[in-house]
C-alpha cells in the first residue's frame, strides 16, 4: 500500500479511536471520584489489559462538566415565604377575626321613591303655542340626588333626633373601623352620613332607591322616614317657590292688561264726547242708507217724468213740479255723496268729507286698540287664574314606590365580601413586591 493510501486509512480510523477513548476516560474519571468519595487511594496505575490513556488519547484535552448539587432553599426562599405570611395571609386573617369578632351588626332599611310632576298649558300657550322658557335644566331627581347627599338635610335630621347619641350604639372603642366617633364637628357628621346613607338614581327610569345603615332595624327604619320627610318637604318647597313666582308674573300681566284696558276705553269716550257720536260706522251705515234710499226716489221721479212726457204736453204743471223734484234729489244726493269725498268740486263740501274720513279712521284705530286690549286681559285673567289653581293643587310630589322597610337580621358588615378582598389586594401588593425584588437583584 502507497503512503498517500495509509494516511488516508489512518485519517478515517482516528474518529472512532477518538470517541471510544473518550467514553473510557469517561469511565475512568467516575469510578475515581466514587473512590475518592469512598476514602480509597488513588490508583496507581492503570490495568495492564487496558491501553494506557497516553495511547488512546492522541493530544487533546477533554473536560468534564462537574455533577449537579442537591437543591436547597436559600435566605431569599424563606425570605419569600415569610413575606407571604407577613403580607398576605397576616392581614386575611386579621380582617376575618375583625368582622366576626370586633365589627358591629348594621342594620338596613331599604326605600324606592319618584318625584312626579302634572305638566298643564297656560291659555298663552293654548293660543299661541307659545313655548315654556321657565322649565328648568335640571331634573328634579338630579336636585334630589344632592340634597340627600348635602350638609343641609343631616343639619335638618340632626335637629329631629340627635345623630351623635343614634351613632355612638356602635361602639366606637370596641369597632373603631366601623363605628362613628362623638363628639365630632358637622363636617364629621356628613362624612360618616355619606358612609351609611347610599342613594342609586336610575335616570332611566327616574327611580330612586335609597338605603340606610344603622345599629338597629329601628333607627334604620327612623333614618329612613326621616330622609323621605325631608325630601317631601324640599320638593314641596320647590313647587312653591316656583308656583308663587308664576303667580307674581300673572298677577304683574294681569294688572298692566287691567291698564291698557282702562286707557283704550278712556280714549273710545273720550273720543264720543268730543265729536258727538257714539258710533262713526254706524253713522256711516245710516249715511249710506240715506243716500240709497235718494237715488231710488231719483230713480222713481225720472221714470215718472218720462211717463208724463210721454202723456202730456211739456207745458203741463205736473212735468214741472216733477224737474223740480228730480233737481232736489240731486242736490241732496250730490250732498250726502260729498260728505263721503265722492264726486264733488266743491271745496268746502271736500273738507268736510276729509274730516268725517279722519274721524272714521280715528275711531278704527281706538276700536282695535280696545279690542286687543280686551283679549290681553281676558289671556291674562285666565292665566293667573290657572296659577292661583296650580297654587292650590301640589304640580311636584314624591311618589313613594317602596315604603321604608325595617330589618329582621343585619346584613352589615359582608365577611363574603370584606375578606377575599383583602386577602385579593394584598397577594396582588405581595406579588408585585416581589416582582420588583427579583428584578432589583437580576440587574445587579
Amino acid at each position: 500500500m502507497s503512503e498517500k493510501g495509509r494516511g488516508e486509512a489512518d485519517r478515517g480510523a482516528t474518529p472512532g479511536a477518538a470517541s471510544a477513548a473518550t467514553g473510557s476516560d469517561s469511565v475512568l474519571v467516575l469510578e475515581e471520584r466514587k473512590r475518592q468519595r469512598a476514602g480509597q487511594p488513588r490508583r496507581a496505575a492503570v490495568s495492564a489489559s487496558q491501553p494506557s490513556r497516553k495511547e488512546k488519547e492522541p493530544s487533546a484535552q477533554i473536560a468534564v462538566r462537574p455533577a449537579p448539587k442537591t437543591a436547597r432553599l436559600k435566605t431569599r426562599h424563606w425570605g419569600i415565604v415569610a413575606s407571604f405570611f407577613l403580607l398576605v395571609a397576616a392581614p386575611t386573617a386579621l380582617s376575618w377575626w375583625y368582622v366576626t369578632e370586633r365589627a358591629t351588626d348594621r342594620y338596613v332599611s331599604t326605600a324606592a321613591f319618584s318625584v312626579r310632576s302634572e305638566q298643564s298649558n297656560s291659555p298663552f300657550e293654548l293660543l299661541g303655542g307659545v313655548v315654556d322658557l321657565g322649565a328648568s335644566s335640571s331634573s328634579d331627581p338630579d336636585i334630589l340626588y344632592d340634597f340627600i347627599q348635602s350638609q343641609e338635610l343631616v343639619e335638618r335630621i340632626d335637629a329631629r333626633v340627635d345623630l351623635r347619641a343614634l351613632w355612638a350604639k356602635g361602639d366606637p372603642v370596641r369597632d373603631p373601623v366601623f363605628a362613628y366617633h362623638p363628639p365630632g364637628t358637622i363636617e364629621d357628621l356628613v362624612s360618616y352620613w355619606n358612609r351609611v346613607v347610599s342613594i342609586y338614581n336610575d335616570t332611566s327610569t327616574g327611580i330612586m332607591d335609597l338605603e340606610v345603615q344603622a345599629f338597629t332595624p329601628e333607627d334604620a327604619k327612623l333614618l329612613a322616614e326621616l330622609i323621605y320627610e325631608e325630601s317631601s318637604d324640599m320638593i314641596n318647597r320647590l313647587s312653591d317657590i316656583s308656583q308663587e313666582d308664576a303667580t307674581r308674573v300673572a298677577r304683574i300681566e294681569l294688572d298692566a292688561a287691567v291698564e291698557r284696558l282702562k286707557e283704550a276705553r278712556e280714549a273710545v269716550t273720550l273720543f264720543r264726547n268730543r265729536h258727538q257720536i257714539v258710533d262713526p260706522q254706524a253713522d256711516m251705515q245710516s249715511q249710506m242708507g240715506i243716500l240709497t234710499s235718494l237715488q231710488s226716489e231719483l230713480a222713481t221721479t225720472l221714470i215718472d217724468l218720462d211717463t208724463l212726457r210721454q202723456t202730456t204736453a211739456e207745458s203741463d204743471p205736473r212735468i214741472v213740479q216733477a224737474e223740480q223734484r228730480i233737481a232736489v234729489i240731486e242736490q241732496r244726493i250730490g250732498e250726502e255723496r260729498a260728505k263721503f269725498g265722492i264726486g264733488t268740486g266743491d271745496a268746502e263740501l271736500g273738507a268736510q268729507a276729509s274730516a268725517f274720513a279722519d274721524i272714521v279712521g280715528e275711531y278704527e284705530r281706538l276700536t282695535v286698540d280696545l279690542e286687543f286690549a280686551s283679549q290681553s286681559y281676558a289671556a291674562a285673567y285666565a292665566t293667573f287664574e290657572t296659577a292661583l289653581s296650580d297654587v292650590r293643587r301640589q304640580k311636584r310630589y314624591i311618589a313613594a314606590h317602596v315604603r321604608p322597610t325595617l330589618a329582621e337580621r343585619a346584613i352589615y358588615p359582608r365577611t363574603e365580601v370584606i375578606v377575599p378582598l383583602v386577602a385579593l389586594f394584598s397577594f396582588l401588593a405581595w406579588a408585585l413586591l416581589v416582582l420588583m425584588s427579583y428584578a432589583l437583584k437580576d440587574r445587579r
